[in-house]
């Protein structure tokens, strides 16, 4: 488990992406484990760090809405919502494609989110792939905005991230809004 400070290279962090690691990055929410969402090893390797059930998928990052178009199915009116709504915190339920690894949807859904944060807008931008992510925490331990959490929750841990980027400690914040878009109105999954 490598820590490095935020502002190190982002081709490096990119390049850890490419290679199948799972990082922890700073979000603008809380702190989350990501990985490459095409990579089935690597997004089953996010299930084992964290110790969470596989029949509960992991939301996407998104680079924005036209890549959010190539892997779910979305009307005018989810666009518009998108529009609206991205980037944030704002997470959707979408009828999902094909190409992403199925740790990452449930059945006929898939969880999609344009963050709203320097780094992993840049990171999106050159990686040019969607990231599987959840908070970075141990399952049914609090999400966290602080990195000495964050350590301590994976230190002595069997399966630990790859890399650590440390952007001290976030704004404090929760996690996303989800909302199902998958049906002609609008449900609230968690506030």
């Amino acid at each position: 488990m490598q820590t490095i400070k935020k502002n190190k290279n982002i081709k490096e962090i990119v390049t850890a992406l490419k290679n199948g690691a799972v990082l922890v990055l700073p979000t603008d929410t809380v702190y989350g484990l990501v990985c490459d969402a095409t990579n089935k090893k690597a997004v089953k390797k996010i299930f084992d760090i964290k110790k969470r059930n596989k029949l509960k998928p992991l939301p996407v990052f998104m680079k924005d809405i036209k890549m959010a178009k190539k892997y779910s199915f979305m009307g005018k009116e989810q666009e518009k919502f998108l529009k609206d709504n991205w980037p944030g915190a704002v997470t959707v339920v979408l009828k999902r494609k094909k190409g992403l690894s199925p740790l990452v949807y449930k059945n006929d859904t898939i969880a999609l989110r344009q963050p709203n944060y320097k780094l992993i807008i840049e990171i999106t931008k050159i990686f040019k792939k969607p990231l599987a992510q959840t908070s970075a925490n141990i399952s049914n331990f609090p999400a966290t905005t602080k990195i000495r959490e964050v350590l301590g929750q994976f230190k002595n841990q069997k399966n630990q991230p790859d890399l650590i980027i440390d952007a001290g400690n976030l704004k404090k914040n929760k996690p996303s809004v989800i909302i199902d878009l998958t049906k002609d109105n609008i449900k609230i999954l968690r506030k």
